[in-house]
């Protein structure tokens, strides 16, 4: 079985990396006009080498300083990296900005190669390789193979490839696979004549094949693959590791550029904010500040970044910090993808890092339970991160397709069940066939922002007992589902914080603040109800009775309803509690054994008219005291009154 594998070139300008790989692979990767004019690489070059197994993509990369973007667009996707260094030359500038930048790519393998030793005498090439060994410890290439190689002469070319062999089995056990849905870093565009659109790029993860349904990303603009090539030849399918070269059916050329993303319809969540973990080289010439401007090297997109550092006001060289990248221009990521970045002006490789959340929301003032969570995004636990992503969805919808993407999880649903089962999670049915998921610690705080509204409306409306639920939950209705709100309420209610009637909400503990002359109306208003029995007022009728306070009296009279006083039967039209007890006792007597009463019936015997009669047996239906068959109305089973 042939395992394929990206292999990536690195080193300064003028060292040999394009003669090498001719040697290896005898094809010439300059194919510019300019480059062969000038004898350097200036665009990436591609080559393929098959060694053992493993069959390897290679991407040279050029050297000069001016082109380190397009060395940092042909680093995407590499499984292992070939560090080269003249021997007539030795360590030079690019060659530790090229090492610092697959530092930050965090490769599983790779070669050090020395070329040129035919220019210079054995004594000196031991120098240039004690040099190297020094540079590169500390790094994932200290421990590496080093390779003596004469391009010219063909001196260590086969050893090259054997040791490319060893260190590509070293790359396999980590990189090698093509599950996932299919994702493709497009490095380069062009059109030919009778086929259109043509993209190329290293294959990051799964598979396409000949008529696959994609789409490219930033754009969610569909397209259909019309063919594929592998290195100059045609094939059906290309797969995670190879280098392709696909026509598209469906797209201008001038609709795509290198940094967009060829995926899966669904895999990828363009957006403008990422949330990273960032390490800054320890070689870094001065300490990264908040709201710095940076340039963001992500796939083989490159854009301008404002970086908000999220536990710190400054990250020093050499530390590690959350942050978020803030981008003019929507960008696809995804969980723990590697990116470097590098200053505006003059342009330096200063650190790198991963993405944590590639779909993130603007965090201005993270708390300590923020940056909790920001660990999990970051941890290799699936199940943590999991439960992150599901914290930092807030109260926004949280679809189970997007974990592949965003947090890195293949079996969404196991990873769902677990945090089910611990109540981690909650589940709110929004229809019969979609569920809200919540994180359980933002349905807490959700809960305590509608405490904190609920504190406000009492103040600003000291004499109201029970606050109308609609006003209560309006600021927050805009954007959250009504049902998540009412989970909220009775999360509040679960808490004995909140005591919810019919009539409305109203925090527990919470008293009307009186005045002496609210005090004495209030007690005048029990009195008035309690001596009219059935016969009661209207709230009108009451505003007429007295001078003063008249605005007061519907507020005082919902204050007696909330403390029990009074009763509601319906909107505008409430019996004193001493008065609802008689009935009650009277009808339980006329009601037991009887065959039924009708509503002309109670009627007589409470000696009443049909205008209180009706909504008083109404009430009494509903709160279960009795029950209505036709016209009839029973004492219920369990009757247990409204005393």
């Amino acid at each position: 079985m042939t395992i394929d594998l990206i292999l990536g070139t690195a080193g300064h300008i003028d060292h040999g990396k394009t003669s090498l790989i001719r040697a290896l692979t005898g094809v010439d990767t300059d194919r510019l006009p300019e480059e062969k004019k000038r004898g350097i690489t200036i665009e990436l070059g591609f080559a393929e080498l098959v060694v053992g197994p493993y069959r390897l993509g290679i991407v040279d990369v050029p050297g000069h300083e001016r082109f380190v973007r397009n060395m940092l667009a042909g680093a995407t996707g590499m499984d292992l990296a070939m560090l080269v260094v003249a021997a007539d030359d030795s360590v030079n500038r690019q060659t530790r900005e090229h090492l610092d930048i697959l530092r930050m790519l965090d490769l599983p393998a790779g070669v050090l190669v020395i070329t040129k030793c035919d220019l210079v005498e054995p004594g000196w090439t031991d120098l240039v390789e004690e040099e190297i060994r020094e540079l590169v410890e500390g790094t994932f290439l200290q421990d590496a193979p080093l390779v003596r190689t004469s391009a010219a002469q063909g001196e260590g070319i086969e050893q090259l490839k054997e040791v490319l062999q060893q260190q590509a089995a070293q790359a396999a056990q980590v990189r090698s696979h093509s599950r996932g849905p299919f994702r493709m870093a497009i490095d380069r565009c062009f059109t030919i004549a009778g086929h259109g659109t043509v993209v190329t790029g290293s294959v990051g993860s799964g598979r396409a094949a000949v008529g696959d349904e994609l789409v490219v990303e930033p754009g969610g603009i569909a397209v259909r693959v019309r063919g594929i090539h592998n290195h100059d030849r045609p094939v059906e399918e290309i797969r995670r590791g190879q280098r392709a070269a696909i026509n598209l059916a469906g797209i201008h050329h001038e609709q795509v550029r290198r940094g967009h993303e060829l995926a899966s319809p669904g895999h990828l969540r363009p957006a403008r904010c990422l949330t990273v973990k960032l390490d800054l080289l320890a070689d870094a010439v001065r300490p990264l500040k908040n709201r710095s401007r940076l340039r963001l090297h992500l796939g083989t997109a490159e854009m301008m970044a404002t970086v908000r550092l999220l536990d710190r006001d400054t990250l020093a060289p050499g530390q590690t910090g959350f942050a978020q990248m803030l981008l003019r221009y929507q960008v696809a990521a995804t969980w723990n993808q590697p990116f470097v970045v590098r200053t505006e002006s003059p342009v330096v490789t200063i650190g790198g890092g991963r993405v944590v959340d590639p779909d993130a929301r603007l965090l201005k003032r993270p708390s300590a339970l923020d940056l909790e969570y920001l660990k999990r995004r970051a941890t290799g636990d699936s199940r943590e991160r999991t439960e992150a992503a599901l914290y930092f969805a807030d109260l926004n919808d949280f679809p189970l397709e997007s974990l592949a993407c965003t947090a890195g999880v293949s079996d969404a649903a196991a990873a769902i069940d677990q945090l089910k089962s611990e109540r981690v999670l909650r589940e709110v049915p929004l229809t019969a066939t979609h569920v809200f998921r919540i994180h359980q610690a933002r349905l807490e705080q959700l809960a305590d922002r509608i405490a904190e509204r609920m504190a406000k409306l009492h103040e600003t409306h000291p004499l109201r007992s029970v606050l109308d639920r609609q006003l209560v939950l309006q600021p927050f209705a805009r954007t959250v589902p009504l049902p998540v709100l009412h989970e909220a309420i009775r999360e509040l209610k679960k808490r004995e914080k909140v005591r919810e009637t019919p009539r409305g909400l109203s925090l527990v503990g919470h008293a009307p603040k009186l005045s002496q002359n609210e005090t004495r109306l209030l007690e005048w208003i029990c009195q008035r109800y309690r001596e009219a029995e059935l016969q009661v007022p209207r709230v009108a009728e009451l505003k007429n009775e007295v001078s003063k306070n008249q605005q007061s009296i519907p507020q005082l009279v919902a204050i007696a309803v909330a403390d029990g006083d009074l009763v509601e039967l319906a909107d505008d039209l409430v019996i004193h509690r001493q008065t609802l007890r008689q009935i009650q006792q009277r009808l339980r007597d006329e009601l037991a054994g009887s065959q039924g009463l009708t509503l002309s019936q109670i009627r007589e015997v409470l000696g009443t008219t049909r205008k209180y009669a009706v909504p008083l047996c109404e009430y009494l239906d509903s709160t279960g005291f009795t029950r209505r068959e036709g016209d009839l109305r029973f004492l219920a089973a369990n009757e247990n009154g409204d005393s």
